[in-house]
């Protein structure tokens, strides 16, 4: 692939500003904003396929895929179908839609172990509605996340770990009762032992463990093997509701998530994203004994009047009955081709750099010791100013990948091979440059 025409850096900046004047920071999600690695963000034009295409015209293989959901690529056919169908019917009723069952019968019959689903508008709403469920199901009040796991910015959630191995957290945000904060204890990921005094000493206490299967805000980060296994035993144990964060990984990483992919079932899942095909919506799940427990049908209360919105309601069942076994076998196929050709690079350059990949969610981490991450701790310690230069040197060329060295690259089904190689021979080109 050729370098992309230089777009109009002044005209970016003028834009920016001018949403700067109306929208706090000029973004509407801090991330979109490039604080991570500076410089004006990118004003997108359209999608298609493999590539976003900014204002000024210019062509950029899409590594985030709109932050993970777009798995089968931009203005994919059925999707946008779907979608047609839909507006010429209307945009939203109030009212129940069989489309709402066709959608939570698809999770049903995928997610091991979902036997009831509630439709929400966001994965944020999503975890926060399942952390309810969970305190209200089991009488307790505290939770337990990992540092480094992102489930959205509920109070809950927005949180520091404490000095010490196993103490409450402390608001990160302003906006944040210290007193909620102080009902969520945050450890590391990936260290069995670190869970298991916590739980020996406050076992009683915990409503619920929340965790991204695999991590995606840190990086793409792996469980250790027999983790999932052992959190699943230690949370029967201790009758903690244990909550997989499946926004990123559900549907992505197999074709029931990464509870089918690891062979360990959650008590609730969280979904967001590729439920909608690429709009706003969310859900959790569980088992009937659990969920039954949710307004309507029981005391714990949640509601949305645009829940289960019928557009984005039918851009999740095309997305989720074009996720044939044809397409995650390409999804494996592009990533294994993303990490070999990284890793081949990194081994002629003679580099310490790491990559981490679970099936099409990988990072490049700028490691000084070759070693892969296992938790937020060791992620902190790479050279996030060699991710800062690739990323900008790549974006000239025509690569759109996060804007943070914490975030995961998503590649989609839209992609061919010569996508990836043309994104590898840049990539080595510009990490030769680096010191």
């Amino acid at each position: 692939m050729a370098k992309v025409k230089s777009y109009n850096l002044d005209k970016n900046e003028e834009r920016f500003l001018r949403a700067q004047k109306v929208l706090p920071g000029g973004v509407n999600s801090p991330v979109r904003a490039f604080k991570g690695v500076g410089g004006t963000p990118v004003f997108m034009d359209k999608g298609e396929g493999a590539y976003l295409y900014d204002v000024d015209g210019n062509p950029y293989l899409d590594l985030i895929g709109s932050w993970g959901p777009l798995i089968l690529g931009h203005k994919h056919e059925a999707v946008i179908q779907a979608l047609k169908r839909q507006l010429e019917k209307g945009t939203s009723y109030g009212a129940p839609t069989l489309l709402e069952t066709e959608l939570a019968e698809e999770i049903h019959h995928r997610v091991p172990g979902a036997e009831m689903i509630r439709l929400v508008n966001s994965g944020t709403e999503a975890t926060m509605s399942a952390i309810r469920l969970a305190r209200g199901y089991t009488g307790r009040e505290v939770i337990v996340k990992f540092i480094g796991h992102y489930h959205g910015h509920a109070d809950s959630f927005l949180i520091q770990a404490g000095s010490g191995m196993a103490t409450f957290g402390t608001p990160s945000s302003p906006g944040v009762v210290a007193s909620l904060a102080a009902k969520t204890v945050a450890l590391e990921f990936n260290q069995i032992d670190l869970l298991k005094k916590l739980f020996s000493e406050q076992g009683g206490e915990i409503a619920a463990l929340i965790l991204e299967p695999v991590a995606g805000n840190m990086g793409v980060i792996a469980p250790k093997e027999g983790y999932l296994e052992q959190i699943r035993q230690l949370c029967t144990r201790y009758g903690i509701i244990l909550i997989f964060d499946e926004v990123m990984t559900g549907f992505r990483l197999a074709r029931g998530g990464a509870a089918e992919r690891f062979g360990v079932a959650p008590d609730l899942y969280t979904f967001g994203k590729v439920i909608g095909g690429g709009l706003p919506v969310g859900a959790y799940a569980g088992s009937k004994e659990i969920m039954s427990h949710i307004s309507p049908s029981g005391s714990i209360y949640q509601a949305g009047t645009l829940s289960g919105n019928p557009l984005a309601v039918s851009a999740g069942v095309a997305t989720l009955r074009s996720l044939t076994p044809e397409v995650y076998t390409r999804l494996e196929e592009l990533g294994e081709l993303a990490e070999s050709g990284l890793l081949e690079i990194i081994r002629r350059l003679q580099k310490p750099w790491s990559v981490a990949r679970v099936g099409s969610m990988l990072t490049l981490f700028f490691t000084k010791d070759g070693k892969v991450p296992e938790n937020f701790g060791e992620v902190q310690k790479t050279d996030i100013a060699s991710f800062t230069t690739f990323f900008h040197q790549m974006l000239r060329r025509g690569f759109y990948l996060p804007p943070s060295a914490y975030e995961a690259f998503f590649l989609n089904q839209a992609m061919i091979r010569a996508d990836i190689e043309s994104f590898l021979e840049n990539a080595e080109d510009v990490l030769k440059s680096l010191d």
